[in-house]
């Protein structure tokens, strides 16, 4: 099923079922989806991308799910360095409401060994090559692994 559709199905049952925050997170992901396709549309359409349209439409909601992830977790660590409690409380609700419709994420002893292949595949030696083994990983991944975690390993490993 496609995420957007199962977006739709979701926010249709939190509907039914009174469910006012995972009804919120949806209108919210639903939202900026929208201004994503309004923006969209006024890019000129590469003549060379394959996908189709739903592959397309599938990537621009894992998009817009790890960015609306990565501001929940922003803002958790600011409502926490503020002593906002409820706010942090709240965030964290939303945010387990988001990872819900991310592939599983890979844990740093299943990213290791990829990182290392990588490493050896582009033939880094030092941290300026740290680019290049990122752009690598990450094409590996396919985004089931945060940002963050991959640059920890890359850079452990080239220094």
């Amino acid at each position: 099923m496609a995420l957007k559709q199962k977006l739709y199905d979701d926010l249709k049952a939190s509907m039914k079922n009174g469910d006012k925050v995972r009804l919120s997170v949806i209108r919210m992901v639903q939202s900026t989806l929208k201004n994503r396709e309004i923006d969209d549309r006024v890019k000129p359409a590469d003549p060379n991308d394959k996908r189709t349209p739903e592959q397309k439409d599938d990537e621009n909601v894992l998009s817009v799910l790890k960015t609306l992830l990565k501001q929940r977790k922003d803002s958790i660590e600011q409502f926490a360095a503020g002593g906002r409690q409820d706010l942090v409380d709240q965030e964290t609700a939303e945010m387990k409401i988001l990872e819900s419709y991310l592939p599983q994420q890979m844990t740093r002893e299943e990213l290791e060994p990829v990182v290392s292949a990588m490493i050896q595949a582009t033939g880094a030696s030092t941290a300026k090559d740290m680019g290049t083994v990122m752009k690598a990983v990450m094409a590996k991944i396919q985004g089931r692994a945060d940002g963050k975690l991959i640059s920890d390993l890359v850079k452990a490993k080239l220094q």
